[in-house]
């Protein structure tokens, strides 16, 4: 469990300062990488952790980026809240569906997908920016689904 999080933690960091340093053209890469292995991984550690927990460790991933790079400050808030709002559907789909992890993971990586999709670039930007919303959900589900297919390789329940 360590190990995840602290893939969570990096990759969450990692998305953040590159959006802070290349800009919003980025996004869909990391939507893709990053964003997609934390909805992922959220799934997991939700199992796993308890709901305090997570919420400390996506403050906590904000707080890094800012430390690292306080040029990105508002990066990493719109990081934080995004990624608060989407965990909190993420958690509320994967409680509610039923069936294999993956069925569940992926169904409720839409959800959170979807949430962070216009929350994060909005509150980053300052603008609702629709080309940057639509190509980050494609790229946040299709690299949900890739990474559920790999963690649920190597999960160990």
């Amino acid at each position: 469990m360590k190990t995840a999080i602290a893939i969570y933690a990096l990759a969450m960091t990692a998305a953040n300062l590159s959006i802070s340093h290349f800009g919003p053209w980025v996004s869909p890469i990391n939507s893709f990488l990053f964003i997609g292995l934390d909805l992922a991984l959220r799934d997991l550690l939700h199992q796993r952790l308890k709901t305090w927990q997570m919420g400390c460790l996506i403050v906590g991933t904000g707080l890094l980026t800012y430390l690292l790079n306080p040029a990105a400050g508002m990066i990493a808030i719109a990081s934080a809240v995004s990624f608060t709002a989407a965990s909190v559907v993420d958690w509320a789909v994967f409680a509610k569906l039923t069936g294999t992890w993956i069925k569940r993971a992926n169904g409720s990586n839409i959800a959170g997908a979807a949430v962070d999709s216009v929350v994060f670039p909005t509150l980053a930007f300052g603008v609702l920016m629709p080309q940057i919303v639509a190509m980050q959900f494609a790229a946040k589900v299709a690299g949900g689904a890739f990474w559920a297919y790999v963690i649920s390789k190597v999960k160990h329940d």
